[in-house]
């Protein structure tokens, strides 16, 4: 049986939780859903400028995992932008 989940630290609440591409209805494009998690690393990580380790320090988790969460967004929004498909934000419980 596998380990349940920790709750990670998220304090990011975006008004916006939809991008999508210019002139495309969104019922007509594929989506890629943002976790509430790898939307908080990427606003830590790029958008803010931190280092990993203060990154996963402030989302209460091991640098490791900050990495895998960190890659894992970048890889979504990449094929988002490639693809042409909208971009949905997980809101957090």
């Amino acid at each position: 049986m596998p380990r349940p989940r920790l709750r990670r630290h998220v304090c990011i609440r975006p008004d916006v939780v939809y991008f999508k591409p210019r002139g495309i209805p969104l019922q007509a494009l594929a989506t890629t859903e943002l976790t509430s998690e790898e939307m908080e690393a990427i606003w830590l990580s790029d958008y803010r400028g931190q280092e990993q380790m203060a990154a996963a320090k402030h989302m209460r988790t091991s640098q490791s995992t900050f990495q895998r969460i960190l890659k894992s967004a970048r890889a979504k929004i990449a094929s988002a932008l490639v693809e042409g498909k909208a971009i949905a934000i997980q809101q957090y419980n």
